[in-house]
């Protein structure tokens, strides 16, 4: 009879990989959500997809972070190594490497706002490319007529720039280019003003204005695209956003910094103020200069008046008068010897073409040219009949010293088995096979005997 068995112990099921991971993973995702954490940003990397990959730590421990691209929108400030935040996300697993991280959805630098840092980073980089050096800035033209002006339509700068420049440049042709200075899409329409008049050259300066306001209503000025499109600008442009205490990347890109729009309008007036001052300073000098001449030339009359030449100025004009009359008369006579002479040499050469008789020397050339022919003709008949004769000659004798003609005599051609002429009894055995070449015909024989001379 067998026995019986009975395993009291409760089984277990194993876990897998996977199975492990992911109850870790749905664990920490329901306990650690919506988590803010303070710490330093260190090994950041951003991918091609444009995700940002860091580790945030701090003196005891550190913690792999992701923050994804679209989470990161309207984020002004670049993350960088050494940069000290706090971050607003939630824990998960990253199940193929079994690590945990923190998925970021928001971030904020510590212990400066996060408009002021991107500011101050965007500064440094620009500098560093040479976007602010003094070398690139041109100069205002002195004396512009035509001006852009790029603001919004409804603020009280372009109401300002436009007062100012009626009043002292009254003659100024003004063009508008009606933008959005603030919130999303100011910047694009900023850059797009910029192409615009440089692909026209429509203008010889342009002015960039805005009125004052707080570091996010002058955000769209401190866009990189917008830095870049001034710095690209080949027309001279000045900056007039703001308050004097305000400056935004525009201003340091910018050919010439005005502290508010008017004193962005002044700027221009002053060139054109400027070149007046300079053309009234030249009209004074002129008149100065006209005054002394005339002084001077007068004094000259009056020193001359008094010569000897002028007591005398009726006889003076008699012998000029005189002496003209002579060189007249001097220069019809030569004239008229000129003209007689042409009319001469014309008569001669038109006798000279009326005789010359084109058509009969035409006649002349084309009997000569027949004559030649004829000749040609008769020259080429006589050499081939020479050449023809002496074919038939040549040929004659080729027929009679041919071999066929010898081998009509009686004689023959032998040949061996290799096709080669035999012309020695020696060079053959006995046995060997021959070739014998009739006048008609051809035969083929083996040697029997042989007989040597």
């Amino acid at each position: 009879m067998s026995q019986l068995t009975f395993n009291l112990q409760p089984s277990r099921r194993a876990l897998t990989v996977s199975e492990l991971t992911a109850r870790i993973r749905d664990l920490l995702a329901k306990n650690f959500t919506e988590l803010s954490v303070e710490g330093e940003i260190s090994n950041c990397r951003e991918a091609q997809s444009g995700h940002l990959y860091f580790t945030l730590k701090d003196e005891k421990a550190q913690i792999r972070c992701v923050w994804f691209k679209q989470d990161r929108r309207g984020v002004k400030f670049r993350v960088e190594d050494g940069l000290k935040v706090t971050l607003r996300g939630s824990i998960s697993v990253y199940e193929q490497r079994g690590e945990y991280q923190i998925y970021v959805e928001s971030m904020e630098p510590l212990g400066v706002g996060a408009l002021q840092l991107a500011f101050g980073q965007l500064k440094k980089r620009l500098e560093a490319e040479g976007l602010f050096d003094a070398k690139h800035k041109k100069p205002l033209p002195l004396l512009p007529s035509r001006i852009g002006l790029i603001t919004s339509p409804k603020g009280a700068a372009v109401r300002d720039v436009v007062r100012i420049l009626r009043r002292r440049f009254h003659n100024v042709h003004l063009t508008v280019f009606p933008v959005r200075v603030q919130g999303e899409g100011s910047a694009e329409e900023i850059v797009r003003a910029l192409r615009f008049f440089n692909q026209r050259k429509l203008v010889d300066v342009l002015i960039l204005a805005r009125g004052g306001g707080s570091i996010e209503d002058l955000w769209s000025f401190n866009e990189e695209i917008v830095a870049r499109a001034i710095f690209d600008s080949e027309i001279p442009l000045i900056s007039g956003v703001g308050h004097e205490t305000d400056f935004t990347i525009a201003d340091f890109v910018a050919d010439v910094r005005a502290s508010t729009p008017s004193a962005a309008a002044e700027l221009v007036v002053q060139t054109r103020r400027e070149f007046d001052k300079h053309i009234a300073d030249l009209r004074q000098a002129l008149s100065d200069q006209i005054r002394y001449r005339i002084l001077v030339l007068s004094r000259r009359v009056h020193e001359l008046g008094a010569s000897r030449g002028f007591r005398r100025p009726l006889d003076l004009l008699r012998q000029q008068r005189q002496r003209a009359d002579e060189m007249t008369s001097r220069l019809a006579l030569g004239l008229r010897a000129r003209l007689e002479q042409s009319r001469k040499r014309y008569a001669a050469a038109h006798l000279r073409i009326f005789r010359f008789d084109f058509r009969a020397r035409i006649s002349a050339l084309r009997i000569r040219l027949e004559r030649r022919a004829t000749e040609l003709a008769k020259q080429m008949e006589r050499l081939t009949r020479v050449k023809r004769e002496r074919l038939g000659k040549l040929l004659v004798q080729l027929e009679e010293r041919g071999p066929l003609k010898v081998l009509e005599r009686g004689y023959s051609i032998v040949t061996d088995s290799a096709g080669a002429v035999l012309r020695d009894a020696s060079v053959v055995a006995l046995g060997d096979s021959i070739s014998i070449q009739l006048y008609k015909g051809k035969l083929s024989t083996e040697v029997k005997s042989r007989e040597e001379k």
